[in-house]
């Protein structure tokens, strides 16, 4: 079957079986490989990606299921201006070791980020409690995604209010990851 997205703003289509997942369809068909493939389980949370904005574990969904949306991997993160200032933060913070979990947690932390300028600690690790990271303990993420917060350019978090939802499951439904 044929589908067609938008990824990282270009529309991007390709053949595919309709057991394909979306996981796979960026990496395989796209050849766009930051996005990790971890568990299969969404479990994990290293294969996160943006749909229409939101959060998704691209295991949890077909690649069928996402014909016509809009997808954002961390390859679409950089601006016009260089580095997205969440790259800068982990980069600033050193929020990563190994590296495999990075992707998922700077696409959650964008999305936490543009829904609440100014989380707490607790908002950031409620936001990124459906991504396991097996190398820094998370006190490294937590300090970059507020580094971000409090050095984004250019009005990059708007002020905002409300709880932040956290990963969305295939259904696109508010429930926690």
């Amino acid at each position: 079957m044929q589908v067609t997205l938008t990824v990282n703003g270009e529309q991007m289509s390709a053949d595919v079986e309709p057991r394909v997942l979306l996981v796979h369809f960026i990496r395989d068909h796209l050849g766009l490989t930051g996005t990790h493939w971890g568990c299969d389980t969404s479990n994990c949370g290293a294969c996160v990606v943006s749909m229409d904005g939101v959060p998704v574990k691209s295991c949890t969904v077909l690649a069928a299921m996402a014909d016509g949306r809009t997808i954002e991997t961390v390859e679409g993160m950089e601006t016009a201006d260089g580095l997205h200032p969440i790259q800068k933060g982990f980069m600033e913070c050193h929020g990563l070791q190994c590296g495999f979990c990075t992707p998922g947690m700077m696409i959650t932390s964008k999305w936490l980020l543009e829904n609440n300028s100014k989380p707490s600690e607790h908002d950031i690790r409620e936001a990124i409690s459906g991504q396991l990271c097996r190398c820094t303990g998370y006190d490294n993420i937590v300090k970059s995604i507020q580094w971000a917060a409090e050095n984004g350019t250019g009005g990059e978090y708007p002020e905002s209010a409300g709880e932040p939802a956290g990963v969305q499951d295939e259904s696109a439904e508010a429930v926690k990851a």
